[in-house]
């Protein structure tokens, strides 16, 4: 009867979802404007989002995958290598979907200058960059600040790190580099 009345009115009490309410004062101006940016992104400027995957292990099966046979499922060993932890830094730009990925051993600001740096080089010159991107220690760090004030075509978004406008954590970067 119980089991009846949850499928009738589509309730599913064993699932549950989790949510996290912003404690920034900003948060309400913070999300106005990268969404702003998102749905309504400027002429001559790309609108990359950054963000990072941090300490992903690194597995690896210790056997090869057995394939596939008529009546038969596709089998693998449970055991694998480790191979460390990695940290994923990814840029998606939301107008076109084009995602850049890299992979580094570390998180630290030299890291994420070396990734900026790999931005900055695939961006042609003539369109500007609103970079949008948490408040993440990394990303406020002098040697970062120093490297955006040099240059003036980019302008940053800070969005809240508990926010829910980061694409990257959405989209399963870490899919996209494996």
């Amino acid at each position: 009867m119980v089991q009846r009345i949850w499928r009738a009115f589509g309730l599913q009490p064993h699932q549950m979802e989790t949510f996290k309410l912003s404690t920034d004062p900003n948060f309400v101006a913070k999300v106005r404007d990268v969404v702003g940016l998102y749905v309504s992104p400027p002429e001559h400027a790309i609108v990359p989002c950054v963000d990072e995957k941090l300490q992903i292990q690194a597995l690896d099966s210790s056997r090869p995958m057995l394939p596939m046979r008529s009546g038969r499922a596709a089998r693998r060993s449970h055991d694998y290598k480790r191979h460390g932890p990695t940290s994923l830094f990814a840029a998606v730009d939301v107008a076109t979907g084009r995602v850049i990925v890299r992979c580094y051993r570390r998180q630290r600001t030299a890291e994420f200058r070396t990734f900026l740096d790999e931005i900055e080089a695939t961006v042609p010159r003539e369109l500007d960059v609103d970079l949008v991107m948490d408040n993440y220690v990394t990303h406020k760090t002098p040697m970062i600040q120093r490297w955006l004030a040099q240059r003036p075509r980019w302008h940053v978004h800070q969005s809240s790190a508990s926010s829910c406008s980061s694409p990257i954590k959405r989209s399963g970067a870490a899919s996209i580099a494996a």
